[in-house]
């Protein structure tokens, strides 16, 4: 059974939230204390995390980078703030979608069950250990970690597919479709500046590994992972 930690402000919504999420077997828990959001993460040790934006004391901007320094657990914010900017900001915090309030429940479940399957269901990678190397990079793919040497960073479900598609075809370019195919399905939407924020991530990750400018952008086409490593 796979388990839902809902951390937001609005007892109404969360009730609604629960009520529906059960009739299709998932155990829930709602955050109680809004200053301990963190241990009740940890107690409860939740799949998947939904978030809001506006939350007491911190806001869900915080609380996704708390939750990102303990898990690569799915995190998806259920905000009423609409603008771009929120959107850009979940992802660079280390959200891996953005819910708009009011919401169908329907889409919501679809989304919930989308990530569930890539994180932990049948486009996990079925349970079996597969890593990719290339010039001294190695990317485990099931544990969610790149290195380098002896320098370990973790990923999140979305930058390690990224970095996967990219290592598989290092030295050619990778078309901004074929990734964008690569980390959505076809019950969820992405614009060309979400994934722009992933890239600018995965280019953070590199260059915590002393890799600067290994990721190229091919103007108009999409993106190379170069071989040759020019250290930062």
């Amino acid at each position: 059974m796979f388990k839902i930690f809902i951390i937001e402000d609005d007892r109404g919504l969360v009730m609604l939230l629960q009520d529906y999420l059960h009739k299709f077997g998932y155990e829930t828990q709602a955050v109680h204390d809004f200053e301990a959001v963190r241990a009740e993460f940890e107690s409860f040790a939740p799949h998947l995390v939904l978030l809001d934006v506006n939350l007491p004391k911190f806001d869900g901007y915080y609380w996704c980078r708390q939750i990102r320094g303990l898990s690569t657990c799915p995190i998806l914010f259920i905000s009423a703030r609409e603008g771009k900017m929120d959107q850009v900001m979940a992802l660079e915090n280390g959200a891996d979608d953005y819910i708009t309030k009011p919401f169908d429940y329907e889409i919501a479940l679809a989304k919930i069950k989308s990530h569930l399957r890539r994180a932990y269901g049948s486009y996990a990678g079925g349970g079996t250990e597969r890593s990719l190397t290339v010039a001294g990079l190695m990317l485990d793919v099931e544990r969610l970690v790149l290195s380098r040497g002896n320098a370990k960073i973790d990923l999140s479900h979305t930058e390690a597919k990224i970095l996967d598609e990219l290592m598989q075809k290092a030295g050619t370019v990778v078309t901004r479709d074929r990734l964008l195919e690569k980390i959505w399905d076809d019950q969820a939407f992405v614009d060309d500046n979400t994934l722009n924020v992933y890239v600018t991530r995965v280019r953070k990750k590199l260059a915590a590994l002393d890799i600067a400018d290994g990721l190229q952008t091919v103007r108009g086409q999409g993106y190379r992972l170069c071989e040759n490593w020019e250290e930062a």
